[in-house]
């Protein structure tokens, strides 16, 4: 008995040793084969996926707390080392071609004045500005007014913006831009006070339109002329008032000093940018696409291509009734057959499925309502259902601040253009040139300006049914875009055989591109100096 005991024993030892072995062994294959979608884990969020509107709120508190730790402005930082690949892209050569910026050949900013720079000097008076048109227009135009001020040694008043243009946005200066942060960085440069002083407010000013594109010539001596009569002086209008070349280096390189230094966006609206842009990236790389047709920009172009009858006679009516607009009768079909009309939503779509983008590419509009709402988008969104705008990626509670001020919610769609891994323009507008520009400076980052002019006549092509999408199409779109993906060459000049202001109006503007007045080739080992190509 005591015998066939110890053999019941033995065999019960070994039947639960080996069930032991077994249990273990399904453990060990769980956990090297199971996988657990992101979703389905309680308290982990898909890094993959956008945060719904309820997450953000959720999220609000952090938020908050980000709007006055993350002040650091967004436009250098940099794309994570290892983007998230887009679904179907597959690692492929294609894929990699899609985002690869441009070789910026060694370029790099160079914007230290020269050996013989002073501080300002004395000042002979006070500048005060009147800045005109939308953000970008008003950018470029403070920091010509900064160059001005400096050629003509005077006192800049922080300028006042426009609140009289077509959106009748109320925002002062430093609802905008960081006062504080613009005053003290220009403070080896111009003097640069936030109001005149009390004993010359009630002064005689003398109010001037600059004559447009002018040089050093113009500012010091017909204008500086003023100062024997003037303490004041108001330049009325700020765009384009300073030519785009032939001026001296440390007048350019002020420049840029003051756009993309000086003049920095608000802490809240940098703050802001800063979260969009996180956002978008958590879905991986990104284009920015400045998809321009908005009302405005369709009344003032007079482009009317795929709409109704009763649109184009409603942004007719629109343009005979802003005075400032001079031109009033335009002819749409020669305007989009000269390239001159922002291409349509559905455009877009073609242009960008040419290119070769896969449909699951995340894409951020950065635009204002866009004409026709909905039913306008329905050709572009058919293939690129990822569209995104700040009103998505945002609460309702964090735009609040930004609401009904119009430069205000275009910075925050400048800062996630700048910061784009691609940017796209449908129309070469003032933002348009604004952000290409800001990304030159910044190292030429990727972007492709389309070719209005041939791709309508390609578009036509497929409209009447003699071509259609695919390879060939893909092939000539893909061409024909080669070289204008934002690689580096020097600012155009004017158009050969223009003259007087049609000459300067068909000059590369300076804020498009700012080589090579402050991109200069690395310094090398045997130099002491940064060369220019």
């Amino acid at each position: 008995m005591q015998k066939l005991g110890r053999r019941a024993l033995v065999a019960l030892r070994r039947l639960l040793t080996g069930a032991i072995c077994a249990i273990a062994l399904l453990a060990l294959l769980s956990v090297h084969f199971r996988v657990f979608p992101f979703s389905s884990l309680p308290g982990i969020a898909d890094p993959r996926k956008l945060p719904t509107q309820y997450e953000i709120k959720y999220q609000r508190q952090g938020t908050e707390q980000s709007w006055t730790q993350e002040l650091v402005p967004p436009h250098f930082s940099k794309p994570p080392a290892s983007s998230r690949k887009l679904d179907g892209a597959n690692g492929s050569s294609h894929s990699v071609k899609l985002w690869k910026p441009p070789s910026n050949r060694d370029f790099v900013p160079c914007t230290e004045p020269g050996l013989n720079y002073m501080p300002p000097g004395d000042s002979r008076g006070y500048l005060l500005v009147s800045t005109n048109g939308g953000l970008n227009q008003m950018r470029a135009g403070i920091c010509d007014m900064v160059a001005v001020a400096r050629i003509m040694n005077a006192t800049l008043v922080i300028p006042e913006l426009d609140k009289r243009s077509f959106w009748q946005d109320t925002s002062n200066f430093s609802d905008v831009f960081d006062e504080d942060h613009f005053i003290n960085a220009l403070a080896n440069d111009v003097r640069v006070i936030r109001k005149l002083p009390e004993e010359l407010a009630t002064v005689t000013k003398a109010v001037k339109y600059f004559k447009s594109w002018s040089g050093m010539d113009y500012y010091q001596n017909e204008i500086a002329s003023m100062w024997d009569e003037h303490k004041v002086i108001r330049a009325a209008k700020s765009d384009s008032r300073l030519a785009n070349n032939n001026l001296p280096p440390d007048i350019q390189k002020l420049r840029c000093r003051a756009c993309y230094g000086a003049l920095r966006f608000a802490p809240k609206i940098e703050a802001m940018g800063k979260i969009l842009v996180d956002r978008m990236r958590a879905h991986g790389p990104y284009i920015a696409l400045h998809l321009r047709y908005e009302k405005d920009m369709l009344a003032f172009s007079g482009c009317t291509h795929d709409l109704s009858e009763s649109e184009a006679e409603e942004l007719q009516l629109i343009r005979e009734n802003t005075s400032h607009w001079k031109v009033k009768e335009i002819d749409p079909l020669e305007q989009r057959f000269k390239g001159y009309c922002p291409l349509t939503p559905k455009e877009v779509g073609i242009f960008l499925a040419a290119l070769g983008y896969p449909p699951n590419t995340p894409i951020y509009i950065a635009a204002g309502e866009i004409y026709g709402g909905d039913s306008r988008m329905a050709g572009l969104r058919a293939r690129y259902p990822k569209l995104m705008r700040k009103e998505f990626l945002a609460s309702a509670e964090e735009l609040q601040p930004f609401m009904n001020h119009a430069s205000q919610m275009a910075a925050l769609d400048y800062i996630v253009s700048v910061e784009s891994d691609v940017f796209i323009p449908s129309y070469s507008g003032n933002m348009a040139r604004a952000v290409e520009g800001h990304r030159r400076f910044l190292g030429h980052k990727k972007t492709i300006s389309p070719d209005r002019k041939t791709l309508v006549r390609l578009f036509d092509k497929i409209g009447s049914g003699t071509l259609k999408e695919g390879k060939k199409l893909s092939i000539r779109i893909i061409e024909l875009h080669k070289r204008r993906q934002g690689s580096p060459r020097k600012r155009k000049g004017p158009i050969a055989g223009t003259k007087g202001t049609d000459r300067f109006r068909s000059e590369e503007p300076f804020y498009v591109n700012p080589l090579p007045d402050c991109l200069c080739h690395r310094e090398s080992p045997s130099s002491n100096a940064l060369q220019i190509s």
